[in-house]
């Protein structure tokens, strides 16, 4: 299956250009092209619009089942991508049929119950918090001492931990998801935090996600639960910090957003929009299995081949954006967050936008005069083809004194 030509995906393209490296691979392989992974793996990067949408679309043929994959044989036991990748992985993830569909409205439920006023107090509060220890200096960077740090602590929260724990979950969480050497070890320190929490919960519910996950009916396993939870930490807590992190960069640098950080507001959710469109924080996913062989946009595709889901690559389909310097307004038929019985479940995407939205508007709530502190083209990216986000966002201002 390997062509020639077939793309790394990784390098340093996926950080500075990737529009322009989705653009190159869609004229040179159509929208579906060959790719490589760590350790030359073969997969297939799906990057038109409408082959998105099939693909998502037909969990029969283009199954989660990442068991059906023909290449486990080459994947060593240390594979960086393993978290990202998994094998008998007992997580909603990978878990398809009728049983998804009941662990889909379990993790529904579970997040339906969060009270949106109560979700918004402690998004407040946190973020009020993490401007009180940076206000008075008069420089910060808006993404290691803010936007990193605000998601997982509200999250925690939510999920029943105790405030403390969250600077650790931070680091496992991006370790983990940045799928370098240490990719193994932030998922393990995830995983026994579950653990913990859950026979915390199982002795003491409390009104929290994980008690309403254990009280449910479905007759699903501890393991299943925490694994779960684990991957709705990891969904909701660094592609929104990365939200975040780019909504205010793109406020920050295009003089079409110049006017909400003075005064008004009217920006902000259009900024947040235009970020899902334009620069998505998950930019790829891993993926569909094919359950037999068949053919995708001219591509004969192999019974277990990896296909890879390039939300970005498919968000900037010219046959979609015929004019990618227009505004997309409130059009949000973009693929930030999936589509199809896997997408993120609605109570998700809802708790994302309240978090990253109350922590886009209290910055420009607390930080007068806000500007960027470097030139906009040094702002340099996190090394993943799975999420896009900023390493720093150094910003000056008015120092004010802490609430």
């Amino acid at each position: 299956m390997t062509a020639p030509d077939a793309v790394p995906l990784s390098g340093p393209r996926f950080q500075t250009e990737p529009a322009r490296l989705y653009r190159e691979m869609r004229r040179d392989h159509g929208a579906v092209a060959p790719v490589l992974l760590d350790g030359d793996i073969p997969a297939w990067l799906v990057l038109g619009y409408r082959e998105l949408h099939q693909v998502t679309g037909d969990p029969v043929l283009f199954s989660r089942d990442s068991d059906l994959w023909n290449q486990w044989e080459n994947i060593p036991a240390d594979w960086p991508l393993l978290p990202m990748i998994g094998r008998r992985q007992p997580s909603i993830l990978y878990t398809v049929g009728e049983r998804h569909r009941r662990r889909a409205s379990m993790v529904s439920g579970a997040l339906e119950a969060v009270d949106p006023f109560e979700l918004r107090r402690h998004a407040e509060r946190f973020a009020d918090e993490l401007i009180d220890a940076l206000c008075a200096a008069g420089e910060a960077d808006l993404v290691a001492q803010y936007a990193m740090l605000l998601p997982v602590r509200v999250l925690a929260r939510l999920y029943g931990f105790p405030d403390e724990d969250g600077p650790g979950l931070v680091t496992a969480l991006n370790d983990m998801i940045d799928g370098r050497e240490r990719a193994l070890a932030g998922q393990a320190h995830l995983a026994a935090s579950m653990g913990g929490l859950l026979a915390d919960r199982k002795k003491e519910p409390a009104d929290d996600v994980v008690s309403r996950m254990l009280a449910d009916d479905g007759g699903f396993s501890d393991e299943e639960i925490a694994q779960d939870l684990m991957v709705m930490m990891a969904a909701g807590h660094q592609p929104t910090a990365d939200w975040i992190g780019n909504s205010l960069r793109l406020m920050l640098t295009d003089g079409r957003f110049a006017a909400s950080l003075f005064g008004g507001r009217h920006s902000v959710a259009e900024a947040m929009n235009e970020v899902l469109w334009e620069d998505t924080p998950t930019q790829n996913v891993a993926g569909r299995w094919a359950a037999r062989d068949t053919h995708l946009a001219g591509r004969r595709i192999r019974s277990g081949d990896l296909l890879l889901l390039g939300l970005q690559g498919a968000n900037s389909d010219p046959q979609v954006r015929t004019d990618a310097t227009a505004l997309t307004g409130g059009n949000n038929a973009h693929f930030s967050f999936g589509h199809g019985e896997h997408r993120c479940p609605f109570p998700a995407q809802e708790i994302a936008e309240v978090i990253a939205r109350t922590g886009i508007e209290v910055v420009l709530d607390r930080l007068p005069d806000l500007d960027l502190a470097v030139p906009a083209e040094s702002l340099g990216r996190r090394p993943s083809p799975w999420l896009r986000g900023l390493f720093e966002l150094p910003v000056r201002f008015t120092p004010v004194p802490a609430l």
